[in-house]
């Protein structure tokens, strides 16, 4: 694995965060209200805002977690 610092891993995490947030919004507008009235699921930015802010947020916390070493 590539060693990164703790710089880029509260980016990660941050960003993460944000993806969540916007993935929650765009959850509850009227674009993905007519998708879930005709399709049964939001919009497919919705899920992928909410997809990749998880896995972003995943790959900061661990690594931060681990502890792995700064360069």
């Amino acid at each position: 694995m590539i060693p990164m610092n703790k710089p880029a891993l509260l980016a990660f995490l941050i960003g993460g965060v944000i993806l969540i947030i916007y993935g929650v919004s765009a959850s509850n507008s009227v674009g993905s209200g007519f998708s879930r009235m005709f399709t049964g699921s939001p919009t497919d930015k919705t899920i992928w805002l909410l997809v990749v802010g998880a896995a972003a947020v995943i790959i900061g916390l661990g690594a931060l977690l681990r502890g792995t070493k700064t360069i």
